[in-house]
This record gives C-alpha cells, sequence and structure tokens, in this order.
C-alpha cells in the first residue's frame, strides 16, 4: 500500500491543532485523499517532480474541506435564522463531508511540468 502524501503535522500545520478523535478521522482522511490523487490524476508523479510538496498541500486541503462538514458553522455558505427583525444567512458548501478536487486541484497535478508540441512551418506554405 502506498503512503500518505501527508502527515497529521502537516495538516496541522496549514489548519489547526487536532484532538484525538479527529487524529484518527484525519489519518484515515489523508489515506484516502492520497489513493483519490493517484486514481484520478495519473501525472501526480509529474505534477510531484514539477512542484514538490504540490500533493502534500492539495490533500491537506482535501482532508480540511471534508473535515469542516462536521463542525458547527466551518463550512457553511448558507444557513438562514430569523429572529424578530434580524436575520443570518449560512449555507454549508460541503455539509456530507465528501473528499474531492476541486477543479483548480486538479488542474495543477495535470498540467505541472507537463510539455507542449507544436510545429512551425518555416516555407510559409500550406502543408
Amino acid at each position: 500500500m502506498a503512503c500518505a502524501f501527508a502527515a497529521i503535522p502537516d495538516l496541522e500545520e496549514v489548519w489547526r491543532v487536532l484532538d484525538e478523535t479527529d487524529r484518527t478521522k484525519a489519518e484515515r482522511l489523508l489515506d484516502a485523499a492520497s489513493r483519490k490523487i493517484r486514481l484520478q490524476c495519473p501525472s501526480w508523479r509529474q505534477a510531484e517532480e514539477a512542484e514538490p510538496g504540490i500533493c502534500k498541500d492539495i490533500c491537506c486541503a482535501m482532508v480540511k474541506r471534508a473535515m469542516l462538514a462536521s463542525d458547527d458553522t466551518a463550512g457553511v455558505s448558507q444557513h438562514t435564522e430569523t429572529a424578530g427583525s434580524y436575520s443570518e444567512s449560512y449555507s454549508y458548501a460541503n455539509p456530507t463531508g465528501d473528499l474531492y478536487l476541486t477543479s483548480a486541484e486538479r488542474s495543477d497535478l495535470d498540467s505541472a511540468g507537463a510539455g507542449h508540441m507544436f510545429t512551425v512551418s518555416m516555407t510559409g506554405g500550406a502543408g
């Protein structure tokens, strides 16, 4: 089995200190996020060679998004609450705590270090 791209200290460094319950969940999610990166982005090796640490960064971002779903208001993008003439509104961005790659993250993993090929006609004619 391949190891995770990130470890608990990496996640804590970019987010917050985790208690024991969160550490157990985060460890499982770090493994799952790493598998998802390997499966969905076959060029992850080239991305990691071009930008060392990119897989760790993306893995931590995926796990943070998933774990925010369990917090009271973190991860909320809309929720409405009204009391008299006052109202407050939130909406949950990831209410079920899914692990997913954003399109920007997928692009980073697919295009990093990718070469591009082109030709230039030196004769000036169609060809």
